[in-house]
């Protein structure tokens, strides 16, 4: 089964398509305002009996775009509840709604704190150097978990741009300048859950400068896309800058944090080793309360024996609003130390609508450097 969604509006779910024999399209491509998260949203269909989810609201021109129009894009698959998704699977992103295609699956270890609020707080008034698997008294064990390196469409992320980062890969450049960085835009790490399947019959149903480069149609393959060699050099190449092995993530009411860190590499400085990591935040509202990031505070420890206090305002220059239409926001930063392993733990605070605010607990990650201590070639990653 699939759904129908319009660009400012979405008419679709995908909970419990693969429970019904009705078919329907995705359509032109995505509700880029609230996701496609089944969980808030209800289906439009005329073969049964679901609920149309205000049809005239998303249909009218007040909410689409002026010289918008809707275009066939594919028919939703089931989803994999077991196994994983293939190189050159199709999907809409469930939480922030962007149309990107599959390049290859990481397995992660996923700590998965989700504390009561009484507890977060007691943790936080402790206030001390946590241990990367421990919560206060609580062992916090890792479990397998799949998440996909991805091809965003381009044409989809300026829709995203506010409130999800596009340049999810960074890398150091190979000179002596510690500072020099470049980015791969329009990559994205997506977690199992929030992939939904689609397929299509156009041969190049996504818009990326690396599309080609890195997948070829083959109907007679399911998906129709197949790795090209170029793809499987590029990620044996670049394997120790892309990998993701940790996820750590918390709720703290009804804020959830999910944090993804990422070692970039060594670089020599003034006779000293720097230690570059790159880190992914997502901020997810799961209540139905509006909220806005007011104030960020970090505490960073390194092995050599450092704690530094970093406080701020927003993150990344802005102070995003999370509400039940756009609950989520996604961005990525950089730190750097001088020993090869430390952590970083911290609160965000955000604010109410009637002007209190309340801290969200960052959960604490490690950063962690590995056998590679050379930063990828420069230029670009072919």
């Amino acid at each position: 089964m699939a759904a129908c969604a319009i660009r400012r509006g979405l008419l679709s779910t995908a909970s419990k398509y693969n429970q019904h024999k009705c078919t329907r399209r995705i359509l032109s491509a995505i509700d880029f305002s609230s996701g496609l998260d089944p969980k808030r949203a209800q289906p439009l269909c005329s073969s049964c009996r679901w609920s149309s989810f205000q049809q005239t609201r998303f249909m009218s021109s007040r909410n689409r775009p002026e010289g918008k129009i809707l275009e066939p894009v594919g028919v939703f698959e089931a989803l994999k509840q077991h196994g994983k998704y293939e190189t050159g699977q199709l999907f809409l992103h469930s939480v922030f709604g962007y149309r990107g295609i599959v390049l290859f699956p990481w397995h992660a270890r996923l700590y998965d704190r989700d504390v009561s609020p009484s507890a977060a707080a007691a943790a936080a008034a402790a206030d001390s150097k946590p241990d990367s698997t421990a919560h206060g008294s609580k062992e916090v064990k890792g479990k397998m978990h799949t998440y996909y390196q991805v091809l965003i469409d381009t044409r989809d992320c300026p829709h995203i741009s506010q409130r999800s980062q596009t340049e999810a890969v960074t890398f150091l450049a190979n000179h002596d300048d510690s500072r020099a960085l470049y980015a791969i835009p329009g990559l994205d790490y997506v977690s199992h859950e929030d992939i939904l399947p689609y397929n299509s019959t156009e041969q190049v149903p996504i818009q990326h400068e690396l599309f080609e480069r890195f997948l070829m149609f083959n109907p007679s393959r399911n998906p129709p896309f197949a790795a090209k060699d170029t793809l499987r050099a590029w990620q044996e190449k670049n394997h120790p800058w892309l990998e993701l092995s940790d996820v750590h993530r918390e709720t703290t009411e009804n804020i959830r944090v999910t944090v993804i860190p990422f070692y970039m590499g060594m670089r020599e400085a003034q006779n000293s080793h720097v230690y570059w990591w790159r880190y992914c935040i997502r901020l997810e509202n799961l209540g139905n309360e509006v909220v806005q990031l007011r104030e960020r505070h970090w505490r960073i420890f390194s092995l050599s024996g450092t704690l530094e206090t970093v406080r701020g305002r927003g993150v990344v220059g802005k102070e995003p609003v999370l509400s039940r239409e756009q609950p989520a926001f996604q961005y990525s930063s950089h730190v750097s130390l001088q020993a090869p392993s430390g952590h970083m733990w911290g609160t965000f605070c955000f604010e109410r609508t009637d002007g209190s605010h309340f801290d969200v607990r960052i959960p604490p990650f490690s950063l962690e450097s590995n056998k590679y201590d050379k930063a990828p070639p420069t230029g670009y990653p072919l």
